[in-house]
């Protein structure tokens, strides 16, 4: 319990950092383990500070400085302000390769399927391998070895896990699912990025993009729109069609003079061929 002179020590030390970093935001730490803090914590140091306490400390440190002030209302019983420099989405990034994975517990709804698979198991014959059959898991003993016979989707997505399943899961490491600590929201400047556009993937927004401008210049083409992507095809185009009118309707160019002489000498062979000589 801090005393009231190191709240405000707290506060008025915590508020100056806040003029050193160009990327202010806010993380929930509700339900986040705390091995996972204390890993995404390690591992982002020094690029990245985190200022931990009560909402009404980090609510005056952010009070401290106006262009702050809306984080506040982002801030839910149990989160932390984080500090850092550089582009907003690979801060969020950063925080999203930090994850952690558990285990099953009993009543825990499936958030996907949860599957075995088949094969030699890394635990010794014995009581286990009974709850792993009351679990609804077919082993049975090859060579003193513990073998699942079969991939298996043991709890499908939307499910409940049942105690048994939970333990049986846990006995062969099964860890389905994922804890991860990500930002509500990150401000830049005077921009800020809320968790939806913070979660945008680069790489698949740019299919979407190469896909809807490959439809696009589809599109250009069949109703003959004339753009800075389709001009060279049309020219081209339109070079072939007349090129190949002058040439049938016998019309003298430079441009095709040497494809009418070809063409008038084919024809003086092919009338020459029908000549008895």
């Amino acid at each position: 319990m801090l005393t009231k002179e190191q709240k405000i020590k707290f506060v008025e030390e915590h508020s100056k950092l806040l003029d050193k970093y160009e990327v202010v935001g806010i993380v929930p730490l509700s339900n986040i383990p705390d091995r996972l803090l204390q890993k995404s914590k390690n591992q982002m140091r020094p690029n990245v500070k985190f200022i931990i306490g009560k909402r009404t400390l980090l609510t005056r440190i952010l009070e401290s400085k106006p262009s702050l002030k809306p984080l506040i209302q982002e801030m839910s019983a149990t989160s932390a302000i984080i500090l850092g420099n550089g582009d907003p989405f690979e801060l969020y990034n950063n925080f999203k390769a930090n994850t952690l994975r558990l285990a099953a517990k009993p009543n825990q709804i499936a958030s996907d399927d949860i599957e075995i698979k088949g094969g030699e198991a890394s635990i010794q014959p014995g009581q286990a391998v009974t709850e792993l059959k009351q679990a609804g898991i077919d082993v049975k003993i090859d060579k003193g070895k513990v073998v699942i016979s079969k991939d298996k989707v043991l709890v499908q997505k939307g499910a409940v896990i049942a105690p048994n399943v939970a333990k049986a899961l846990r006995t062969l490491g099964v860890m389905p699912f994922t804890a991860s600590m990500l930002p509500s929201v990150i401000t830049d400047h005077k921009l800020m990025f809320r968790r939806e556009v913070l979660s945008i993937d680069a790489a698949s927004t740019l299919r979407d993009l190469m896909q809807a401008f490959n439809r696009a210049l589809s599109l250009s083409f069949a109703s003959k729109m004339v753009n800075k992507y389709t001009i060279s095809h049309f020219i081209s185009e339109a070079y072939s069609q007349a090129e190949y009118l002058g040439v049938t309707s016998k019309i003298y160019d430079s441009g095709i003079a040497e494809k009418l002489v070809a063409s008038a000498a084919s024809q003086a062979a092919a009338l020459d061929s029908k000549v008895q000589k």
